[in-house]
């Protein structure tokens, strides 16, 4: 096995601004060990939700829920919420605790464990893997059982990529959000045939 992961994230890379966190998150490596399994993909696309005044943030007005409850927690953990009574979402937390903000990992570039995520997913096309939030975490294990644990030392890390490839970043909208729709916080590599829908037309982020 190839590998493809280099350090963890320190916790001072998720403790600042969002949308910085997440335009550096592009290019670094998402990888788990759940089920005995090894799996891993290059994170090419995200989106930020920057704290209580986002509209379109699950921490809007600094609103806590059960189902919220670990949004507000520290940064360098995970946040994942079930959505349609179906999907699992993954995002990493960031800022400081107590503030609800962090980016949510939109799709992947498969690199590790790609058989394991197939049949995981029950699917043989690779290009599609990956392609999308609930897509990646079926495809990576990834379920409520992590909801708030570390990122630094849990199932669920994000390393640096071992070969740094410099990337070109382009943003635009979010993706499936009625309020805030037109702020400019999702950000994708550029070019890249793994995105879960065609990339924004704003260039150079």
């Amino acid at each position: 096995m190839v590998r493809v992961g280099g350090e963890v994230l320190p916790a001072g890379f998720y403790a600042r601004d969002t949308a910085r966190v997440a335009r550096a998150l592009l290019g670094c490596v998402l990888e788990s060990r759940i089920g005995g399994e090894h799996t891993a993909g290059r994170i090419v696309e995200v989106e930020a939700y920057v704290g209580p005044h986002d509209p379109a943030a699950h921490g809007f007005g600094n609103r806590r829920t059960k189902r919220n409850e670990r949004l507000f927690g520290p940064p360098a953990t995970s946040y994942v919420y079930f959505i349609y009574g179906m999907h699992w979402c993954f995002n990493a937390v960031t800022e400081r605790e107590g503030y609800p903000a962090a980016v949510l990992v939109r799709a992947l570039e498969p690199l590790e464990g790609v058989a394991a995520m197939m049949q995981r997913r029950r699917i043989a096309d690779e290009r599609t893997l990956c392609a999308g939030p609930a897509r990646l975490c079926e495809a990576l294990g990834i379920t409520g059982s992590i909801d708030g644990v570390s990122l630094l030392e849990g199932p669920v890390r994000i390393v640096r990529a071992l070969r740094y490839r410099r990337v070109t970043v382009d943003l635009g909208p979010r993706i499936g959000v009625s309020k805030a729709a037109s702020w400019p916080l999702r950000f994708v590599v550029r070019g890249s045939p793994w995105l879960s829908r065609p990339g924004p037309k704003r260039k150079g982020a």
